[in-house]
């Protein structure tokens, strides 16, 4: 069973840091997995997954949206291969087996159960949490089932707030959300005026510190912000994260637009 990690809870920012994260290994030989969050009702997953070389997930179809941000290595599918750097996206209906050729490590988001084709592939711990026997019926195989984004190849936007920018890396579109999916980077001593969240978001530190109302993490730790939490976000050497806002944000006490693509 997923040990989910509860720490460090302020005004509803949790701080969950990458060292306290236990790992478990699944039925599927040579994966494992740190959960900051799963849920096998919902499917919703956050946290690490890891693939040992030659691992493979076997045929399975997601039912929403699930996002795999490369750390190391890579797998690849009959579309092709994804790798570091690179954020994968698999909406509602792709289907496909992917295979490591090296060792990979992966921060993720589920956001929905996933299919596979019999009772015997989802018995015990499997790689994707809410994972479920069913018929699987590719209804768009002309879809492909990855959409692969370099995000070095996505050009940094400005923002009303000085020392932060950002990189939309996708807005829902094509599902049944309004999401945003977006990377940001602050520059050294940036903080950014109070606002509060309309709706849960996901933050994962790819490098440097951040702080949001005293809950601070760093390069390789997640933060998860409740709806209606206070946020007060700050850096002193700089800030890298990916950011999923389920909602545009409010100001405490302005009217700027939201800072994370909406």
């Amino acid at each position: 069973m997923v040990q989910i990690q509860h720490k460090r809870a302020s005004q509803g920012v949790h701080a969950y840091a990458k060292t306290d994260l236990v790992w478990n290994t699944t039925e599927k030989k040579g994966m494992s997995l740190a959960a900051v969050r799963a849920s096998r009702e919902d499917g919703q997953f956050l946290g690490y997954l890891n693939f040992e070389r030659f691992a493979e997930t076997g045929v399975h179809q997601h039912l929403g949206p699930a996002f795999s941000y490369f750390l190391e290595g890579g797998l690849s599918d009959f579309q092709g291969s994804a790798v570091a750097g690179e954020m994968g996206i698999n909406l509602e209906g792709a289907t496909h087996s992917a295979i490591a050729y090296a060792s990979t490590l992966m921060a993720s988001r589920l956001e929905a159960p996933v299919i596979y084709p019999s009772e015997e592939s989802v018995r015990g711990e499997v790689l994707h949490t809410g994972a479920k026997p069913g018929e699987i019926v590719n209804h768009a195989p002309e879809m492909m089932p990855d959409i692969n984004i370099p995000l070095e190849s996505l050009k940094w936007q400005g923002t009303v707030h000085g020392g932060l920018q950002r990189r939309l890396i996708f807005d829902y579109k094509e599902t049944e959300f309004d999401r945003r999916s977006s990377q940001i980077r602050l520059l050294p001593y940036t903080k950014l005026p109070t606002f509060f969240t309309n709706a849960p978001m996901d933050i994962f530190v790819i490098g440097g510190d951040l702080t949001v109302s005293g809950e601070s993490a760093i390069g390789g730790d997640f933060m998860v912000l409740d709806e209606g939490a206070r946020a007060d976000f700050s850096t002193e050497f700089g800030c890298l994260a990916l950011i999923w806002s389920e909602a545009p944000v409010r100001w405490h006490d302005a009217d700027f637009p939201d800072p994370f693509g909406f």
